[in-house]
């Protein structure tokens, strides 16, 4: 257990493989690379406690990376290298990062980003040669490749997302404990019953700088697993890998899921999936009808879980389960995590009653604070529960549902409209892909309801469309949570992992209102 330990006991078992670009390392050559980088990041001064941040695309370095970092006490912060020069400068400033490696195609917004104010004395590091960067190569130059005798735990620094704001920084404090220690303490690949040996594959589809990616892919090396990184995932590349790298399991979002159910019958018999065993999937509320459609395919190896980079959730539901129970995240997955549903005066809510969802660690397993923002901190926190502001209910089962963020909440003539119920509603009709809805200014009622919608291609320019799903969801939904207006784009705009940057919808029609 442990990528070290593996790359010391079985060299020669592959790490990693970029069809992309056609790397690939053994165990052996990553440790070996990772041990280089440890030390090199030493003789520049940087000790336990410091951060080092990454803005790249999915490449064999960026594991490297993690594997240095994570045992020699430092922290990591990925960031979206989707971000613009101005919000990378921000999570610089704001984690007080040491250094910085990117890559030749992401060097000139990050060269930008790291001249502003506070970050200017940042150590730079550029995988392949760019202009004012030092090659990553040479961090690692001359420095040996030997175990590092005195290895300590690091920590990756996650940032938010930052879909209603700045993104938060969320930092747990170093246990100082072995790196070794830390891998079979939270590897989260045991919920799903993967095992350490065997000729496990991982695929991994999305961007290593959100936390599933990067934390499947930890998980999947400290139990010796190959992982193989993609860069654009597309449907049919997806398909295509699981049968030539006969993979495993992988991990995908509802986007994803939506894109592979496009492919005709036809082509979805094309593949070989027989060695995929579990298929899990999280970033976004999945359509009921998405999720059964995926689990009639791939047969009964899709898992839901729920959970965020600050810790809160810890559910998990399998294919049988989400079949009787339409709609829900799952239970707890560990009985050292309790799941509640608290009102505005901190009580425990009855069951299918709405709340907001918080978590209550049983004995502490180390908390976290948002960094420099103990306002934050605090406001999400109600004694030993916290929360990241999703409203839910909870059936007398124990089984989660989720119907919205706090911050998406419709306020309409003095009731509450949870959009995610309205969404679920969309898309399941049968040319609606992607849903939206969020409330938009009404100097009468307060929020009128808004839907932008992703529809098939071609279907928007039907003049009856709107009419059309207006009656569907008068239908299905009470009048008041039925749309006033429907939009339609090309795309919604998601991160690569399922994220719905819902904020960029809504802020125009907020523009100049300050109250009604």
């Amino acid at each position: 257990m442990g990528l070290w330990r593996v790359g010391v006991d079985e060299p020669e078992r592959v790490a990693l493989t970029v069809p992309d670009t056609g790397d690939s390392l053994t165990f052996g050559e990553l440790l070996a690379r990772a041990n280089r980088v440890a030390r090199g990041f030493r003789q520049e001064g940087l000790e336990a406690g410091d951060v080092v941040a990454a803005v790249l695309s999915n490449c064999s370095e960026y594991l490297v990376l993690f594997a240095a970092t994570h045992q020699m006490g430092l922290y990591l912060v990925p960031i979206n290298h989707h971000f613009i020069a101005e919000e990378i400068a921000y999570i610089l400033d704001n984690s007080e990062a040491a250094a910085i490696v990117t890559s030749e195609a992401f060097a000139p917004k990050v060269a930008e980003a790291s001249d502003q104010g506070g970050v200017r004395s940042l150590r730079r590091f550029s995988v392949g040669r760019a202009p004012g960067f030092r090659d990553f190569e040479e961090l690692a130059s001359g420095q040996s490749g030997h175990w590092l005798e005195d290895r300590v735990a690091g920590s990756v620094m996650s940032y938010t997302s930052g879909t209603s704001g700045r993104p938060k920084g969320v930092r747990r404090p170093l246990s100082g404990g072995d790196p070794d220690d830390e891998a079979k303490r939270f590897n989260i690949l045991n919920l799903f019953g993967i095992e350490s040996g065997g000729e496990g594959v991982y695929l991994c589809g999305s961007p290593l700088y959100h936390a599933s990616s990067w934390g499947f892919a930890l998980a999947a090396l400290h139990l010796g697993h190959r992982v193989t990184l993609m860069g654009k995932w597309t449907p049919n590349c997806a398909l295509q890998l699981i049968e030539d790298e006969h993979v495993r399991y992988t991990h995908m979002v509802p986007t994803q899921f939506a894109r592979l159910l496009e492919l005709d019958l036809d082509a979805r018999k094309r593949w070989d999936l027989s060695s995929l065993q579990v298929v899990a999937h999280a970033g976004a509320p999945c359509p009921v009808n998405v999720k059964r459609e995926m689990i009639a395919w791939f047969g009964p190896i899709i898992y839901e879980y729920y959970a965020s980079s600050e810790g809160v959730g810890g559910t998990l539901i399998n294919s049988q389960e989400a079949l009787a129970h339409p709609g829900s995240v799952g239970r707890s997955w560990s009985p050292h995590q309790e799941i509640v549903i608290l009102d505005e005066e901190g009580q425990v809510v009855a069951p299918r009653e709405i709340g907001t969802v918080y978590s209550r660690l049983v004995g502490g397993t180390g908390g976290f604070d948002y960094y420099k923002d103990p306002e934050k901190s605090s406001e999400a926190r109600r004694g030993d529960a916290f929360t990241v502001g999703d409203l839910g209910w909870m059936d007398e089962d124990g089984y989660l549902y989720l119907v919205s963020r706090r911050t998406d909440l419709i306020l309409s003539g003095g009731v509450n409209i949870y959009p995610a119920e309205i969404e679920g509603v969309l898309c399941e009709h049968p040319l609606v892909i992607d849903a939206a809805v969020f409330g938009i200014p009404n100097a009468e009622w307060g929020e009128d309801v808004k839907a932008v919608l992703q529809v098939k291609e071609g279907s928007q320019r039907e003049p009856e469309l709107r009419e059309d799903l207006t009656d569907w969801c008068r239908s299905r939904l009470a009048s008041f949570k039925v749309p006033k207006s429907i939009d339609f784009v090309d795309e919604l705009p998601r991160d690569p992992n399922g994220k719905l940057y819902k904020r960029r919808l809504r802020e125009p029609f907020w523009a100049g209102v300050d109250s009604l």
